[in-house]
């Protein structure tokens, strides 16, 4: 039976239809067939609607039932019918075109009655009785077939490796999702979930539809490695997070599809399934963007195929701009970010992929000049703390961030550049390593250039840690969880400030549109998040239990250690108070910078000492120009 069952499987489409339609010819000829051993002279008995009595009617010759399922064969072909897969039998279009051949045959077979068996005497209701009868059982007929056929061939045996998925989500795309997984081998589906009063409790295709949270508890119990698939792709940030945070409690790993805004742009595909966006994980909801308006202007943005960069070119471009300069040091991030760029764009913006280094002033005005550059976003930094901390890096660090900073200001102030925005780092704030010590600095060059140049607007950005950003600490403990653990962390008390790429993109956007010029805008990024905290929720997530020794089973969390320069905790605002805006989101904070002599005499000797490579030297300017800078002893050791 299973070499026959084997056969027929891997017989080609068109051996396959050829089975198929002649199997369909030869029960419905033989249900026909059985019709005429059974009652003489093939004869239906139809009871009168006026009396108890009745008659005998001939239900046809053979010539009748060939002619009326030739015609029914001709239009189930030409349908496409015969090409529908038997696994896939339960769509909507196949059963739609079984039921209009089966219409067809019976509607023929009454024609074939009055014309070829010259049956005119019988009462329309007849005709009508006999169309019906003959539809209902074709339609019976093939569907009985298809059903029986695919049970036998396309049958699902998961093995013992199998995946135990629970759908989350009976709607739409939870339906299409079902469609689309339950026939892997690798997947054993064992129901949905859906808390709605009108689905929960019923079965779909077979499966049963939970809502309560103890089936979860139950399910999970059941199948310890249960992962939940998040079908709802129109589902609010709010709602989403109520979800997940149910979900984690059972230690249930959750896996999503495509949000509706990819589905929509046809970024992504339904069965697609993917980690959970690690804005899922935010203990808050990320604000909704908001578009600004670039018309007329040309934009250029430094640090393009960074983090940050990448992101405000993305949503820059639905503002629609004349221009838009990628200024870029890395050829591969260029080529990364103009190719999206341009196929985001669809050709209704001049976008250019500018190779050059913020640190060549000749070069940054260059570009500017050629190309009268309106508003400049300048992202590019060297953000690694311990990789700029590290000796041989320092003096590279000093470079990029301060002097790098440096001529972009000098360049937009000498070829009348409109506004300036700089994007800043919480670690600019009493920074304890060189990383935070040359923000800060880079955030005093734009303050002093803002005074000395009123015609050009210099403002800056500051905010924490950015979600999946290049530096964030969150990709490091998805892989380490994924390698079977431990998860590192420097120490168990460290807190951070948290923020999705796009939203704190989106925001230094909406900063800059608020600036008259001068401000250090602050991104409110609410409260800070515990690391360990974070680490504990995507081991939950992933569905696996924390082990409290290295011996036990689960994922262990590892201290490692503070790294050189690394603070337990961060701080936005260096002194002084914050003052609202309009947007809750962006505050300002008026903070005090050296006069232009001082700063000026400070970068002279900071470019000296980077000159000399004195690291002793460059620390003391640190020391004396940055608020509330200190370097711990040890790493002045590693120093």
């Amino acid at each position: 039976m299973q070499n026959t069952i084997n056969y027929l499987k891997n017989l080609s489409k068109p051996k396959k239809v050829f089975v198929v339609a002649v199997t369909d010819f030869i029960v419905a000829f033989l249900a026909w067939f059985s019709m005429l051993t059974s009652s003489p002279d093939l004869k239906f008995f139809i009871i009168s609607t006026s009396s108890i009595s009745g008659e005998f009617v001939n239900a046809g010759s053979i010539s009748v039932f060939l002619v009326a399922y030739l015609i029914m064969f001709i239009y189930l072909l030409s349908s496409g019918f015969y090409r529908s897969r038997i696994g896939s039998y339960e769509s909507k279009l196949t059963l739609l075109r079984s039921l209009i051949g089966s219409l067809l045959f019976g509607a023929v077979y009454s024609f074939g009655l009055f014309f070829i068996d010259g049956q005119k005497d019988l009462p329309v209701t007849i005709y009508l009785f006999i169309s019906l009868g003959c539809f209902i059982i074709l339609y019976g007929i093939l569907n009985v077939i298809r059903d029986l056929a695919s049970y036998l061939l396309y049958t699902k045996s998961t093995s013992p490796k199998s995946k135990n998925v629970l759908i989350y989500g009976a709607g739409a795309a939870g339906l299409q999702l079902l469609n689309t997984i339950k026939d892997d081998k690798n997947i054993n589906l064992v129901g949905l979930f859906d808390d709605s009063k009108n689905i929960k409790g019923s079965d779909i295709a077979g499966y049963r539809v939970y809502g309560k949270k103890s089936h979860l508890r139950d399910l999970k119990s059941k199948y310890p490695n249960l992962i939940v698939y998040l079908a709802i792709p129109s589902i609010s940030s709010r709602l989403r997070h109520e979800i997940i945070t149910k979900l984690e409690k059972f230690k249930i790993a959750v896996r999503t599809i495509p949000g509706l805004h990819e589905l929509v742009s046809d970024d992504q595909k339904l069965a697609e399934i993917q980690d959970l966006s690690l804005e899922d994980i935010l203990p808050r909801p990320c604000t909704a963007s908001e578009e600004i308006n670039y018309s007329k202007k040309n934009i250029m943005i430094t640090g393009a195929g960074g983090s940050i960069g990448s992101e405000l070119v993305r949503q820059i471009i639905k503002g629609s701009p004349l221009k838009i300069i990628l200024f870029e040091i890395s050829e591969y991030n260029l080529y990364k970010i103009q190719s999206e760029a341009l196929k985001l764009s669809k050709s209704r913006i001049n976008i250019i992929g500018i190779l050059g280094d913020v640190k060549s002033t000749s070069r940054v005005r260059e570009v500017v000049e050629r190309h009268q550059i309106d508003i400049i976003y300048h992202a590019a930094a060297y953000k690694h703390v311990p990789i700029v901390e590290y000796k041989e890096n320092i003096f590279e660090g000093i470079m990029n961030n301060v002097f790098g900073t440096k001529s972009i200001c000098l360049a937009a102030s000498q070829t009348g550049v409109q506004k300036v925005i700089l994007v800043s780092t919480d670690k600019a704030v009493r920074p304890t390593n060189v990383m935070g010590a040359t923000k800060r600095m880079a955030e005093m060059v734009a303050q002093s250039f803002n005074k000395a140049f009123p015609d050009t607007n210099f403002c800056m950005v500051r905010f924490g840690n950015v979600l999946n950003s290049s530096g964030s600490v969150i990709p490091l403990f998805t892989k380490q969880i994924q390698e079977g653990g431990p998860v590192t962390i420097t120490h168990k008390d460290v807190t951070r400030f948290f923020m999705t790429i796009p939203e704190a993109a989106n925001l230094v956007m909406q900063a800059g549109e608020l600036s008259s010029g001068g401000e250090v805008f602050i991104l409110n990024m609410g409260d800070q998040v515990k690391i360990y905290d974070l680490a504990e929720r995507l081991i939950h997530l992933s569905g696996r239990s924390i082990a409290t020794e290295p011996s036990n089973e689960g994922i262990q969390i590892k201290e490692v250690g503070l790294r050189p320069g690394e603070k337990l905790f961060e701080e936005l605002l260096i002194s002084g108070d914050e003052d609202l805006t309009k947007n809750q989101k962006i505050l300002i904070s008026k903070e005090s910078f050296p006069n232009k002599e001082e700063l000026d005499s400070a970068l002279e000797n900071l470019l000296l000492a980077a000159t000399n490579h004195d690291i002793s030297k460059a620390i003391k300017i640190f020391e004396n120009t940055v608020e509330g800078y200190e370097i711990e002893t040890e790493s002045d050791n590693d120093l």
